[in-house]
């Protein structure tokens, strides 16, 4: 097999590009996709679509009524430690097989003969878990939105006014994923520093105005239940989904690691780095929010339907609540944006491998704005079903953000169990290696998402009826349905797990390709004379 050796004198750069370009075709890919993303620009994707000041701010409330500080903060840091575990897994994965297609391929590679099953099972319940989390995250952006104008104005949206303006920022994120795809990276940059510095403004702001903070004791101790149930144990579970659901995402570092030079570092690196740093930034966040509560009843009831926007508005007043709202939906519109880009990248991925209806159209690339097109637009359109749930039930933004969780929850866990097991003594480490920490991180891993999986479609209000019932488990049953019944019945037949676009053993009898790449180090070697 013809294997590419750069001249030490090639700038390093265009030696990286040229030897990632040649590492995916090991794997048995072309290199469609424009390869030019920094380690940087790789981990704020992710660190994008965490988005702290997206999850942590929409279930605010949520969480504030099942377990109320204490389960607020302490369940931050427990949900950091366990989501770090899942990360470290999943880095150590991605390094080995730095490829868009992520969790699925590495299931494929990871499970042995079972790979097909195992690819197809975790394949579908990413995109399920990436069109929840994109439909949660600009869900919550139209929420806020909502808000902040009944704040200025009285103006209260009936509930097809919110999904109207839903449905326009999906569309305004699916025109920038469609036209704007060079812009893309430095969005991803300056939303970083949205969020980094947005936290460090509205911690400073809240804990300087603040006139009457509340007590360390209320912020560390208090345990407040409006659920209805009297399971203290069950209700702090519960209180757990506004962590777990920010806690989502990471896994979009993989997602780019085709466009990311020295991917086998830069990806894995991107995903621990994303829950690093956000359960930093995030702690700070939710200590400034709740050492700012002043009147925890009018938080719990707010007349904006914001407890944010009332923590803010009794903190630093209308102007000041109004510009640390800016901030807020800046960084919110930067997650949703994101969030499409990492969901068309697995469309494209997951396509490319004859895996999804219409797989022809959706692993296309447009030749001249290089953007998986079909896929940017299948991901705002099938984001936008979901959130039309809102018009039968108001609270169907808990099943929307508990469908987000559960999806890629599912989907992290998967290559993580078949490394643990079918490859545990067979997988060849990457750059990046846990080493003899590998089995046990896993084991936790795995164990700690068995659980929540249970736990985010249970009831999280009593008694239950239907208006306050938890409609996730029927869309997490009708997708198992779907997923398992159509492997079953059909795909078994003629899924095999991820498709090679390039023959590597007939690598060395295409000139062209050699060629193509010896004359680019030439170029690269007289650039630097």
């Amino acid at each position: 097999m013809y294997k590419f050796q750069p001249p030490v004198h090639c700038r390093r750069d265009s030696v990286s590009t040229l030897q990632y370009m040649y590492r995916l075709r090991e794997l048995g890919y072309k290199q469609e996709l424009k390869r030019e993303l920094t380690s940087f620009t790789n981990f704020s994707v992710s660190f994008s679509i965490v988005s702290i000041l997206t999850g942590l701010t929409s279930l605010y409330g949520t969480a504030l009524s099942s377990g109320g500080p204490a389960v607020i903060i302490w369940g931050w840091v427990f949900v950091s430690i366990m989501s770090m575990c899942v990360a470290a897994s999943m880095a150590e994965i991605c390094s080995s097989y730095p490829t868009s297609g992520g969790l699925y391929y590495w299931s494929s590679k990871l499970a042995g003969e079972h790979g097909p099953f195992y690819a197809w099972v975790t394949g579908w319940w990413n995109l399920l878990g990436q069109f929840g989390c994109t439909a949660g995250i600009d869900f919550g952006l139209a929420l806020l939105l909502c808000s902040v104008i009944s704040m200025k104005t009285g103006w209260m949206a009936e509930p097809y006014q919110v999904v109207l303006i839903y449905l326009l920022i999906l569309i305004i994120h699916g025109l920038i994923n469609t036209f704007l795809v060079k812009y893309i990276a430095a969005m991803n940059t300056v939303s970083v520093w949205v969020h980094i510095g947005g936290v460090i403004i509205i911690l400073v702001s809240i804990l300087v105005k603040t006139e009457n903070k509340a007590s360390a004791s209320f912020v560390f101790t208090e345990f407040i239940n409006k659920t209805g149930w009297s399971s203290t144990v069950y209700v702090a579970l519960l209180g757990l989904l506004q962590s777990q659901f920010t806690m989502t995402g990471y896994d979009a570092s993989a997602h780019m690691t085709e466009e990311t030079m020295n991917a086998d570092v830069a990806g894995p690196v991107g995903i621990v780095m994303a829950v690093g740093v956000s359960f930093v930034a995030g702690l700070g966040y939710l200590l400034a929010l709740t050492f700012g509560i002043q009147d925890i009843d009018r938080v719990l009831s707010p007349p904006s339907g914001s407890p944010i926007a009332q923590i803010f508005l009794d903190a630093v007043g209308d102007t000041g609540a109004l510009l640390l709202l800016i901030i807020l939906l800046l960084a919110q519109f930067f997650c949703g944006s994101a969030s499409v880009t990492a969901n068309s990248r697995m469309i494209y991925a997951f396509s490319r491998d004859g895996a999804m209806p219409g797989s022809k159209y959706f692993h296309q690339i447009h030749p001249t704005l290089k953007s998986p097109i079909w896929g940017v637009w299948l991901s705002c359109f099938v984001s936008g079903l979901l959130g039309l749930l809102y018009l039968i039930n108001p609270i169907a933004f808990s099943a929307i953000t508990s469908i987000a969780t559960i999806g890629l929850y599912i989907s992290y866990g998967i290559p993580t169990f078949c490394r643990i097991t079918y490859s545990r003594n067979t997988f060849e480490d990457g750059p990046i290696s846990l080493g003899r920490f590998s089995i046990p991180i896993g084991i936790i891993s795995c164990t700690w998402i068995v659980i929540i999986t249970v736990l985010f479609v249970l009831p999280g209000a009593a008694p239950v009826t239907e208006k306050n019932m938890n409609y996730t488990v029927v869309i997490v049953a009708v997708a198992a349905i779907y997923i398992f019944g159509n492997w079953y019945f059909n795909a078994r037949h003629w899924f095999k797990g991820p498709v090679a676009n390039i023959d590597i053993e007939e690598q060395q009898h295409v000139p062209g390709d050699k060629a193509e790449i010896d004359e680019k180090v030439a170029v690269s070697k007289k650039e630097i004379q």
